[in-house]
């Protein structure tokens, strides 16, 4: 899943060259020598004078960085002047004590001479801010894709940044030269902008002994973005602006988790969250649901998505609806009562059962019945990209079902590869790489990492009220809905696409009708779907709802008491 933060925590520590700290007295010359190499590889490596955090020379303290531009954008029919920021934030792990740092770099001693050196992240972020505007009553949106591990380059240049990159709305867009162009649905016209790298994507790397460990992992992700956005409010003298998340994909997982953690352990309190294809609980994924047998509820909250996909391709037997929202309301209501009740049956279920249940599934979802059957009526997302289309040859998008792609292998159980992520990836990730050289002059050499290449994913994460820690399926409904309680103020979004198989739209109105709260709560979020997949600023139609919605749900949640 993609699906999308900067300045310094507090003060960054210089530490002498590892090479002139641990050298003998007779090798002052060569280790002084050596000093004046790296330094003269770093410069070499990023020509604005600021090492490259892949540089092998590179020493681990972080520094924070800020490269200034401006713009105008038209949003609206509002012109809109602003001003674009660049730069990194440094964050450290969560048991980092900056006292006994400070006093270990006065002492003269380096990183590596230190017990246990701390890992630290430098957080790539761009930020815009609309000229003219009053700082402190402007409201601000921290945004950020998911992954885990996902820059957020998805957000940025295909949703609500000042420019945006034209892609074929269901097809694979044509390679370079790409269209970027002045974005009419910028959320300038709304609110001041955070676009936020997660820790080792874009731009973004971490440091120091066990790294990976410090900042890649559900409760240490969010201690990074906790801490960049306490440091952001600080520089920018944004602590009383009302204050947004909006998260995409993983993201969602991560704003919940955030603003209780922000609310709950920093006293900061929110004004709303935008949630944007949502997946709370991870026991409702429909990717690999088989290997968690017993919970059948992924297949339930999916059967709408795939419904809606075999609608768009035509693929239901019969004459297709008229109507794609009254043909989903009627799938959904088929999914938490027929089929759901024959799902909790398992071996039990009559056998002139279960070949009803299959010919219904086959009706609305165009797969046949007998491929059903022989699915024990269960199937999984990889199942159903893999064979929606396949008298065709097709394999149908997972982030958009709307997208098809040729099979890779037709004798596969599932697909082999997303024909949507393959039909916009490279737009997106040349647009933004031409467009932070070329307008927000962010010089580097450093490689923009569209994702961070995770080798390990802690999944453990502890309750809101700290009795425990799960490392099960991740699941942070109780953390949502704690925030909303202890905040009752908070206000909600749930945003999301029909065509959308990677976390389908019913699994998030489903985890939002259960959250653990007074129902009272309820009134507090709103909801938005359109006919687009995951990334529903896609379709620019939808990209335009979604503007309007995002917009207006932050100008009433914004105002003064």
């Amino acid at each position: 899943m993609r699906s999308a933060l900067s300045l310094a925590a507090a003060v960054s520590l210089l530490a002498l060259n590892p090479v002139l700290a641990l050298a003998k007295p007779d090798d002052a010359a060569k280790a002084d020598k050596a000093d004046k190499d790296a330094k003269s590889d770093a410069a070499r490596n990023d020509p604005d004078g600021v090492p490259d955090p892949d540089s092998a020379t590179t020493t681990r303290f972080f520094k924070p960085r800020k490269v200034l531009s401006s713009g105008m954008v038209t949003v609206g029919g509002q012109k809109i002047d602003y001003t674009a920021e660049a730069g990194t934030v440094v964050v450290h792990q969560a048991d980092w004590d900056d006292t006994d740092w400070r006093e270990t770099a006065a002492a003269g001693k380096t990183k590596d001479e230190a017990k246990d050196a701390p890992a630290e992240a430098s957080m790539f972020y761009t930020a815009y801010f609309k000229k003219g505007a009053p700082s402190a009553d402007r409201p601000i949106t921290f945004l950020f894709n998911g992954g885990p591990g996902s820059a957020t380059v998805w957000l940025h240049m295909g949703a609500f940044g000042p420019r945006r990159v034209i892609t074929a709305n269901d097809s694979h867009t044509p390679p370079a030269p790409y269209n970027l162009v002045d974005n009419a649905y910028s959320l300038l016209d709304a609110s001041d902008l955070v676009f936020i790298d997660a820790p080792g994507a874009g731009w973004s790397r971490i440091a120091g002994k066990n790294k990976e460990k410090a900042f890649w992992g559900v409760d240490q992700d969010v201690h990074a973005f906790r801490e960049f956005i306490k440091a952001f409010l600080s520089d920018h003298g944004r602590w009383n602006s009302p204050k947004f998340l909006l998260g995409e994909s993983y993201g969602t997982p991560r704003a919940s988790a955030l603003v209780n953690a922000l609310q709950s352990d920093d006293s900061v309190d929110f004004n709303g969250v935008v949630l944007l294809s949502a997946i709370l609980n991870f026991d409702l994924s429909a990717d690999g649901p088989e290997h968690n047998p017993g919970v059948d509820s992924a297949y339930v909250v999916s059967l709408p998505t795939v419904a809606a996909t075999a609608w768009y391709h035509n693929r239901l037997p019969g004459t297709r609806p008229a109507d794609l929202e009254t043909f989903l309301r009627e799938v959904e209501h088929f999914a938490t009562t027929d089929y759901a009740m024959a799902l909790m049956q398992g071996s039990t279920l009559p056998d002139a059962q279960r070949q009803e249940m299959a010919k219904r599934l086959a009706g609305y979802t165009g797969i046949p019945a007998e491929y059903w059957l022989r699915s024990n009526l269960r199937l999984n997302v990889g199942q159903v990209m893999q064979h929606l289309q396949e008298e065709q040859g097709l394999t149908t998008g997972r982030l958009d079902s709307r997208f098809s792609g040729p099979t890779l292998d037709p004798t596969a159980k599932e697909a082999g590869y997303d024909p949507q992520s393959a039909a916009i990836s490279s737009a997106y990730i040349s647009a933004f790489n031409a467009y932070a050289r070329d307008s927000l002059h962010y010089a580097t050499q450093a490689t923009y990492k569209p994702f961070a290449g995770l080798t390990e994913w802690d999944m453990t994460h502890r309750l809101p009220d700290g009795s425990r820690s799960e490392s099960g399926p991740l699941n942070v409904m109780p953390d949502l809905a704690n925030a909303m309680k202890q905040n009752p103020q908070l206000k909600v979004l749930l945003a999301g696409g029909y065509y959308d198989l990677a976390t389908p739209y019913f699994e998030g109105l489903f985890e939002t009708r259960h959250l653990p709260m007074p129902q009272s709560l309820q009134g507090n979020i709103s909801f938005a779907y359109y006919p687009s997949g995951h990334m529903v600023y896609a379709n620019e139609a939808s990209l335009k709802g979604f503007h309007d919605a995002t917009a207006a749900f932050i100008a009433r949640n914004s105002g003064k008491h």
